[in-house]
Formats: structure tokens, C-alpha cells, sequence
């Protein structure tokens, strides 16, 4: 199952990927699946989706030892790792790709997903409301493909700001549609502390229904590896949001001036640590300053390529979240 593939606490010693089941009801959305007022489907406990042959503890060892993983192994979960963008973690759409292995019916299920969660906000919207949640949700994908550096106001009204609009955007944080990424001032602990509540980023709950509104070309392009620009680097931040949400990490940033940007700093050990996303494996000079700037004992730059260590910098697969 796709969700247990981004659990890594699970059956690490087991002689096949994650084999049990998972009970925990938080593996696809932290908040909205106890929330009876939402269209969510049963969380899926068939475990053969995403199934490498290759046992985590020997994943897990490459990680720990920064030993370059074979090619051969890499190739094919960050191909199962494309497969995770595009079909997400929605239980419906898991059993289906698992049983017929159709990425058109996967887009159909979705599709009706994002239909269902629009009706919901209609519903279950105050009268007020709802138009200008509606405005807000689709708004997400367009700043997402912009990379834009906070959630703009005035992509979703022209000259809008969060006067009218930021009880429609807590709306969608408190039904976990979306996750939201709050920038800080200082990257000490504890971040919330440091956090502007005013300034933040938001990300779609699950990136299958992310790709699902870019649209199926998209998706084809994300499989075959030729999507380019912008919304790649948007799709790429969103999943890995994703799993870190699932990883039970806050979600916070830093952006000390207008040319660096750390996408995200997570609390792990006492300490805050740095965590960069390429969807390829471009240079680093923010993580550079922050390793710098504030002496940090580790470092994650994810990538699509291999792995390795420099210093306190670490190098990994974006598939290899699961262990951090």
C-alpha cells in the first residue's frame, strides 16, 4: 500500500517491504478521516501495492552507511516513487491501481474525489464561506506550479488579501484538505514559536489529487520523467510535504531574505534540521549558508539521483523520506 510505504516504523525487519497491516488511521490524512462531515473512503489494508522484493532493512542500511545504492535499485523506486506522486494515498484509488494497474481509472476515482471534497465545502461551508474556500483550494495547484514563495491572496481575488480570505484558508487547514507550511523568523527551537501565522505556504493533503487537477497529461509526464520548469519543483515540495506530514513532522520554513530558502525545517534529536528539495540534483547554496550560519549537525538535500555524504550534508533519493 502506498501509505505504508512512506511508514517507516513499521515491520523494518520483515522480509519483504512493510508487510502488515497498518491500523493507523493517520497514514493518508492526519485529521479528515475521523471527520464524519467528509466524502472519505476506508483506509485500504490490502499491503501488496508498492511491494519492492527488497527488504527495508537492507534499504535502510544503505541510508545509515551513505553506501551508494545500485543502480539497478534506485531506477526502481524512484520509479515507484513517480507511481506514489501520481496515484497518492487515497484508499479507493489505491485498490483499484492495485488490482488493474490503470493510471485512467486512477484519474477518474480522483476526479470524482475532488468533485466530492468540492460538494463538501458547499455543504459543510458556512453560507459566507463557501465560494471563497472553493476560490482557495483552486488556487493551491496554480501557486504551487509558480513556486510562488508564500500563499498569495491575490492569485485567488485581485487585490485580496487575508481580511477576506483567511477564515476561508483556516477552513481548509482545520479540515486537513490542505497541509500548511509556516515560515520562521529564527530556526530554533521550538519552531512554532519562531513561526509567522501570517506567512506561510499551503500544499494539497494528498499529491495523487494534486496531479489529478494539473490533469492526466501531467501525470503522463511525471511518469515518463519529461515534466519540466516550476511545476515540477511544486509537485515535488507537495509530496515530500506529504510524507513528512505522515512522518508526524510540523511543517515549517525558512527564508531569512529574498535569495535563500530552506523548503522545510523539521524538530528530530533537540535539534531543528535543515530539509532541501531538488527535483533534480541542482546546487544547494541555501542549505550551504544554513549548514554555515547556524552549525547544524545534519543536513537532507533530496534528489531523484543517488546518494551520499558531504560533511554533515546528506544526500538522499527522495523515496528514502520514509527513513528520516
Amino acid at each position: 500500500m502506498i501509505g505504508r510505504f512512506f511508514i517507516p516504523k513499521i515491520c523494518t525487519n520483515s522480509k519483504i517491504f512493510m508487510p502488515k497491516i497498518c491500523t493507523n488511521s493517520k497514514i493518508f490524512m492526519p485529521k479528515i478521516c475521523t471527520n464524519s462531515k467528509f466524502f472519505i473512503p476506508k483506509i485500504c489494508t490490502n499491503s501488496k501495492f508498492f511491494m519492492p522484493k527488497i527488504c527495508t532493512n537492507v534499504l535502510r542500511d544503505y541510508y545509515e552507511s551513505n553506501k551508494t545504492v545500485p543502480l539497478s535499485i534506485h531506477n526502481k523506486f524512484e520509479q515507484l516513487f513517480k507511481d506514489f506522486i501520481v496515484v497518492g494515498g487515497m484508499p479507493e484509488v489505491v485498490a483499484n491501481f492495485m488490482k488493474y494497474k490503470n493510471f485512467n481509472e486512477v484519474h477518474r476515482i480522483q476526479s470524482r474525489i475532488i468533485s466530492d471534497y468540492k460538494d463538501d465545502i458547499a455543504k459543510h461551508a458556512v453560507r459566507s464561506e463557501k465560494i471563497k474556500v472553493r476560490a482557495c483550494y483552486d488556487a493551491i495547484p496554480m501557486q504551487l506550479a509558480k513556486e510562488l514563495k508564500k500563499f498569495q491572496f491575490s492569485t485567488v481575488e485581485k487585490g485580496q488579501t487575508s481580511r477576506k480570505y483567511g477564515d476561508s484558508v483556516q477552513w481548509l487547514l482545520d479540515s486537513a484538505l490542505v497541509n500548511g507550511c509556516y515560515r520562521v523568523s529564527e530556526p530554533y527551537l521550538p519552531l512554532m514559536a519562531n513561526a509567522d501565522a501570517n506567512y506561510y505556504k499551503l500544499y494539497i493533503n494528498d499529491t495523487g489529487l494534486l496531479c489529478a487537477m494539473y490533469g492526466f497529461e501531467t501525470k503522463l509526464a511525471i511518469l515518463q520523467d519529461k515534466i519540466k520548469g516550476n511545476a515540477k519543483g511544486g509537485i515535488y515540495e507537495n509530496v515530500i510535504s506529504e510524507c513528512l506530514i505522515k512522518r508526524g513532522y510540523r511543517l515549517h520554513f525558512y527564508k531569512p531574505d529574498d535569495n535563500r530558502e530552506i523548503e522545510f525545517l523539521i524538530e528530530k534529536n533537540a535539534e531543528v534540521i535543515p530539509v532541501e528539495v531538488k527535483s533534480s540534483n541542482s546546487r544547494t547554496t541555501s542549505l550551504d549558508y544554513f549548514i554555515d550560519d547556524f552549525e547544524a549537525s545534519i543536513a537532507y538535500k533530496l534528489v531523484s539521483t543517488g546518494n551520499g555524504i558531504v560533511g554533515v550534508k546528506k544526500t538522499i533519493p527522495h523515496y528514502m523520506v520514509i527513513f528520516m
